[in-house]
């Protein structure tokens, strides 16, 4: 992943510092992720993969097929989880009307591994259980992250972590399946 200069949610534009992830190296922290899924679960008998809209869903495909190969073929359902409408920031961050919510399955009484990119105040995640809540009643709920960057307002911790990076509050991180990157916001 060659670092370039892009749009960064509305907010700017995204500078690109350092590269702390090749593809590489994300495909083989959701590899380990996913022998840790199989690991906590006992299986992925009632295993349900949620990616949350933006960059969790790509990572939750990724997942879902590197669970396939862990058990043989045994597919995990994946779907989508569109936030926005539960955040408490709603007026703050741009709305993608293309964003959908899409589960594959009942998740009454499944244990659903919500799937994000970076992990930072916790404030996405809580929207995503708000946004479960109207979906269903999981047994159980966990989180997997590609990165998990600290600086926590919530009392939200991940299950399974692809890599844990200190940052400064003032970086941004843009992570995928072509990488990691950190860098910074230039405003618009």
């Amino acid at each position: 992943m060659a670092p370039e200069a892009s749009a960064s949610a509305g907010r700017g534009r995204f500078v690109p510092r350092v590269q702390v992830l090749s593809a590489a190296d994300v495909e083989r922290a959701l590899t380990r992720m996913a022998h840790e899924i199989v690991e906590r679960n006992r299986g992925v008998e009632g295993v349900v993969l949620l990616g949350l809209q933006g960059g969790g869903v790509p990572l939750a495909e990724r997942l879902g097929a590197l669970l396939a190969e862990v058990r043989d073929g045994g597919r995990v359902p994946v779907g989508t989880v569109d936030v926005a409408l539960y955040r408490d920031d709603i007026g703050l961050r741009p709305v993608q009307p293309e964003a959908a919510t899409t589960v594959p399955v009942d998740l009454d009484g499944a244990v659903v591994v919500l799937v994000d990119d970076v992990l930072f105040t916790g404030r996405t995640v809580r929207a995503a259980l708000a946004a479960l809540g109207d979906l269903g009643r999981p047994k159980a709920v966990q989180l997997a992250v590609l990165v998990d960057r600290g600086h926590r307002e919530l009392p939200i911790r991940p299950d399974f972590v692809g890599k844990n990076l200190p940052t400064r509050r003032d970086e941004e991180v843009q992570a995928g399946l072509d990488g990691v990157v950190i860098g910074e916001v230039e405003p618009a």
